[in-house]
């Protein structure tokens, strides 16, 4: 086994409930997490840094950007199967609507961020979740640093009107001394 294989072993955690909140599914994610370690192990050679502490936060952001561009890999993919078996098949029946469980979903966060777009999801769980700068978080995801504020910014706004059932939008946060 390859050595930063052997460092990543204490980032499982962290990186399966990233994997489980992006995902939204327990089995997705352990597939994601293992497709992650799969694809890591086969492109070690391309994992570089210095040993010490900043080692484990590089190895960190290299599995979570391999993990995010693998979910992006598998929704794009997902989303072109879709497509195409909606096309043989015009017979489905769209989803009924039902008010109950839109509150439901709008008072559970792991049901409001499941339905949150998915930039806005992951730029949420990279910074409040995995805890990392902004700069580390517009490095994983390959956008400009003024992008990941923009998309924070909208994403927590979305997450507030979600869990707050629709009701009207919190006044707007202030600065305070």
């Amino acid at each position: 086994m390859p050595l930063f294989l052997e460092e990543a072993i204490p980032l499982l955690p962290r990186l399966r409930r990233h994997a489980r909140l992006l995902c939204g599914d327990a089995a997705r994610a352990d597939d994601l997490l293992q497709d992650t370690l799969e694809r890591a192990a086969r492109k070690g050679a391309l994992f570089h840094a210095e040993a010490g502490p900043e080692r484990i936060d590089a190895l960190r952001g290299w599995l979570l950007t391999l993990m995010h561009r693998l979910y992006l890999n598998q929704r794009r993919d997902a989303r072109e199967a879709l497509h195409d078996s909606l096309d043989e098949d015009e017979s489905l029946q769209p989803l009924s609507h039902e008010p109950q469980q839109q509150v439901a979903l709008r008072l559970d966060m792991e049901r409001a961020l499941a339905a949150l777009p998915a930039a806005s999801r992951e730029i949420l769980l990279l910074i409040c979740v995995e805890e990392m700068s902004y700069q580390d978080a517009a490095r994983v995801l390959d956008v400009p640093l003024g992008t990941v504020m923009s998309r924070l910014s909208r994403a927590r706004e979305r997450l507030r009107q979600l869990m707050s059932d629709g009701a009207e939008s919190r006044a707007p946060l202030r600065v305070v001394k």
